[in-house]
């Protein structure tokens, strides 16, 4: 499925994410209204799913909480089953620990299950947005640490940063926006130009039919 508006580079879906209207405590934006609208969720996940190749994943994690909707999309996609990498305290099984800091500069401990996998597995971490990196890193070390590998980090975006960009340096790294594109500016200032025409009528989910195009200017 494609948008009439033009071809699928443009990643037109991403004009459908949200500012944030809550306060400097939560991320700077929403990008859930691209996964209630079937068009827009099924292209962004064509996109991702065309930069990766099953056969070097065996497994994917999602990163709690948003990540487990992409993560497990992307499983079902890929044929592979998924890996819930959780917020401490929520599992009932032994599970493995670690500490970082997240996006807002808190510090989290998060959770995998232990045992998660056989050594030598090659997992695919996805969560919906890295923007500082720490979350993504405590989910490095809880797969490393099981002597998994990491397959791959599947994101919407990934800002620009030197801890962002030793992750691309030294993982396969596939996300919706792409680098040196608007989008990857936009992402990097943490404001989108969308957000002008922002109109959550756009997305609400419409049998047959493609959301509405964003309004010129």
């Amino acid at each position: 499925m494609t948008d009439p508006k033009g071809p699928r580079d443009d990643r037109w879906y991403l004009s459908l994410m949200s500012p944030n209207t809550k306060g400097p405590q939560f991320a700077w934006l929403d990008p859930t209204s691209i996964y209630i609208n079937a068009v827009a969720f099924n292209d962004l996940l064509d996109d991702l799913c065309a930069e990766l190749d099953p056969a070097g994943i065996d497994v994917v994690a999602g990163l709690d909480a948003m990540g487990f909707v992409l993560g497990s999309a992307l499983a079902a996609r890929l044929k592979r089953g998924f890996l819930p990498i959780r917020k401490a305290g929520k599992l009932c099984v032994d599970t493995d620990r670690v500490t970082f800091s997240n996006y807002s500069g808190r510090t989290q401990d998060m959770e995998m299950r232990l045992p998660a996998f056989a050594a030598g597995t090659r997992v695919l971490l996805v969560d919906q947005w890295v923007e500082t990196g720490g979350t993504m890193d405590g989910a490095i070390r809880l797969i490393e640490r099981q002597k998994g590998t990491v397959a791959g980090i599947v994101t919407i975006a990934m800002e620009e940063n030197p801890a962002t960009d030793a992750y691309r340096a030294t993982h396969k790294v596939v996300t919706a926006v792409m680098q040196d594109t608007p989008w990857q500016a936009e992402c990097n200032a943490q404001r989108l130009s969308s957000f002008d025409s922002y109109a959550a009528e756009r997305t609400f989910p419409t049998a047959g039919r493609t959301p509405a195009p964003a309004p010129a200017g």
